[in-house]
């Protein structure tokens, strides 16, 4: 039919403007309130009146405020350490994609004609592969493939397909049995089922050319050459 599938490799009272930005500096880390209470309380506990003790609830109460806030710091910590790990695992992992295929949000099909190996006169219609990503069960998937002039000039009925990602290659035939010329064409997806449209998204093929760490939006960038640079979670396959 033309078209086949592609196999998938605090806050602080009475203090002043310049105490509160010195922070940790001045004695406000969680470390330094807990050496400052013990010491107080130490000073406390050994000077008060024997008649009126310290209430044991509102120290309870005090041990607690900073025993919270020490967590709170070192949960920051920890979370902090835990998402340069994972920057560094992105990187790793995008590394690991340069060179190799990729389906990505698009909607464009290139031609090409090639000589075939071993032969003068033979040659050979190359296409990229394309693909699109279906919301739900689909009973009927057409595509439609449109030239640079926006004329149509194939349309294949897929059939029934699952939701997720599918991917095809089109052997560039034309609907009036001529191969397509070299050039850039475009595609559409209309899925159905009951009668009822599926939401669906078409996939181009590119190929990962490099790995861009953005300082901007903190974020792991595929460099696709002439397609730009999108982030890793738009990859839908990798071919």
């Amino acid at each position: 039919m033309g078209i086949s599938n592609v196999a998938v490799s605090e806050s602080t009272n009475m203090a002043s403007p310049q105490a509160l930005k010195k922070g940790s500096s001045d004695g406000n880390s969680s470390q330094e309130l807990q050496d400052n209470f013990l010491t107080l309380l130490i000073a406390q506990m050994k000077n008060q009146d024997p008649t009126n003790p310290m209430d044991n609830s509102q120290l309870t109460s005090q041990l607690a405020q900073i025993n919270t806030l020490a967590g709170i710091e070192r949960l920051n910590t920890t979370l902090g350490m835990v998402s340069g790990q994972i920057d560094d695992s992105l990187s790793v992992n995008a590394s690991n994609m340069i060179g190799k295929g990729v389906m990505v949000p698009g909607n464009k099909i290139l031609v090409a004609t090639s000589e075939v190996e071993g032969s003068e006169s033979e040659k050979e219609t190359i296409t990229t592969p394309f693909g699109f990503e279906l919301m739900r069960d689909a009973e009927s998937v057409v595509i439609t493939i449109k030239d640079e002039n926006g004329n149509v000039v194939r349309e294949v009925d897929l059939g029934s397909i699952p939701a997720g990602v599918s991917s095809f290659t089109w052997d560039g035939e034309l609907n009036d049995g001529t191969l397509a010329p070299d050039g850039s064409y475009t595609f559409s997806v209309n899925a159905t089922y009951d009668g009822q449209k599926v939401s669906s998204t078409p996939l181009s093929y590119s190929v990962v050319y490099g790995v861009i760490n953005s300082k901007v939006n903190n974020k792991v960038l595929l460099d696709l050459g002439i397609l730009g640079s999108i982030s890793i979670d738009e990859v839908r396959q990798i071919l």
